[in-house]
């Protein structure tokens, strides 16, 4: 997602609400029906610098849905601290809005409320069909072989950022293209206080999609086929210690990264104490930070040999926002209107290249303000080397255990503490263990 969200201990949220089914919001029957649409509520997530800042880019294109339709968007940005909980408590009242923006990771979370439309053949022709969208992108919209329970909306990758002032002082010519590149390049970087590579190490969501595509690499999925939870695998345990190893081993993460939850990494990049960071569309804020575009480059991030792909040359987790509609809503109608209206070629075009996305929708793409060099690279690691994570109803909760899991080995590793295979392990049980409960 655009925003990298810390993961909510939403446990018994999601249990509750998985047993309302008959369970989702929308408008009243006075204002909005398929009769007579006239209104629709719309909670989109907070994907620019503020609040303020999204109703002022999407006010004017719901005017131009409503001038076509004649259909009333009252718009609310919900900031992504509150978003989760907002809806799940709207699944479980049947008080909320009839469209909303949800984290593509929470996809197979919410489709196992029972809350939200699914999106099969029928209700995918009514926007265009299903053919429109990137697979990647689809494929983070719920769980495999069900109808997706929502609809791609702004897609993004992650790519490594390196500053080119710091990689010319130290002697390097090109980004690093493999992770034994990047701990050799950033040995070399790390020195005289500054750090070669950036970390939100209590970020538990960021803990996530790190050690997930880590994972992938060394062929693990972190849950087996029929769903559960599988986080001591030697390819799982071996992910997580590679990662908390760039701090406790190869000393190119900073201690203090242990704390950092807020983006803070992203600040110590644009002021030059950190070369590297691995992130998702960082252009604005580097420039809200003082940098120009000739300040960094970007490329694509490292994989264990050779280059990206599929399998254990993945390098990326499928980010982004898709859109959902609350099952129940008195304007089933108008709300697809409008989720075909914010998936169409234009307003893909439109609203992408403003937050800095990239279009889950394939004619969309080949406008040319998505050959940047940036988004070049986060559009081909979408197309070809990213994987979704986890589609299954407890994604929520993988990512509170295991975030907090690498959180607490960040920990202990600024604090000189041995981070062993062992303790590793041990840390993924109680993980696992927590999962079960």
């Amino acid at each position: 997602m655009r925003h990298l969200r810390a993961a909510a201990a939403v446990t018994l949220a999601i249990s509750v609400a998985a047993g309302v089914t008959g369970c989702g919001g929308g408008t009243s029957s006075a204002d909005g029906s398929n009769e007579s649409p006239k209104t629709l509520t719309y909670w989109a997530s907070n994907q620019g610098p503020s609040v303020e800042a999204d109703k002022k880019i999407l006010t004017p294109e719901l005017k131009k849905f409503e001038k076509e339709t004649g259909i009333k968007v009252k718009l609310e940005v919900v900031p992504w601290a509150d978003l989760l909980n907002r809806i799940l408590a709207a699944t479980t009242s049947g008080q909320g809005p009839d469209v909303l923006n949800i984290g593509n990771t929470w996809s197979a979370s919410l489709q196992a409320t029972g809350a939200l439309l699914p999106w099969d053949d029928k209700n995918f022709e009514a926007i265009g069909g299903r053919d429109r969208f990137i697979d990647s992108a689809v494929a983070s919209a719920g769980k495999e072989g069900e109808p997706p329970a929502a609809v791609p909306l702004y897609s993004l990758s992650y790519a490594l950022y390196y500053n080119k002032k710091m990689f010319a002082d130290a002697g390097i010519t090109t980004p690093p293209a493999t992770w034994d590149q990047l701990v050799e390049d950033g040995k070399k970087l790390s020195k005289d206080g500054k750090w070669a590579l950036g970390a939100e190490g209590s970020n538990l969501s960021n803990n996530i999609h790190q050690t997930f595509v880590l994972g992938q690499q060394h062929g693990a999925d972190f849950f087996d086929k029929d769903g559960k939870a599988d986080f001591t695998s030697d390819g799982a345990v071996d992910a997580v210690k590679q990662y908390v190893d760039f701090m406790a081993k190869d000393k190119i993460i900073a201690p203090g990264n242990a704390e950092y939850a807020q983006n803070q990494s992203l600040t110590d990049f644009a002021k030059g104490r950190t070369a590297m960071v691995l992130w998702q569309a960082a252009a604005t804020t580097f420039a809200s930070q003082g940098m120009k575009p000739e300040d960094w480059g970007v490329a694509p991030v490292p994989v264990p040999a050779g280059a990206p792909g599929a399998g254990k040359q993945t390098n990326s987790m499928v980010a982004g926002i898709n859109m959902a509609v609350f099952k129940n809503t008195k304007n089933i109608d108008g709300a697809k209107k409008f989720v075909k209206f914010m998936t169409s070629d234009e307003e893909q075009k439109i609203l992408c290249k403003t937050y800095g996305s990239i279009p889950p929708v394939k004619a969309a793409q080949s406008d040319p303000a998505f050959a940047a060099p940036e988004l070049k690279v986060l559009r081909d690691t979408l197309a070809t080397s990213a994987a979704p994570l986890p589609q299954v109803p407890n994604e929520s909760q993988f990512e509170t255990a295991v975030g907090t899991a690498v959180k607490e080995l960040f920990a202990d590793a600024a604090a000189g503490k041995p981070v062993t295979t062992e303790t590793v392990k041990a840390r993924l049980e109680k993980a696992q263990q927590t999962m079960q409960q």
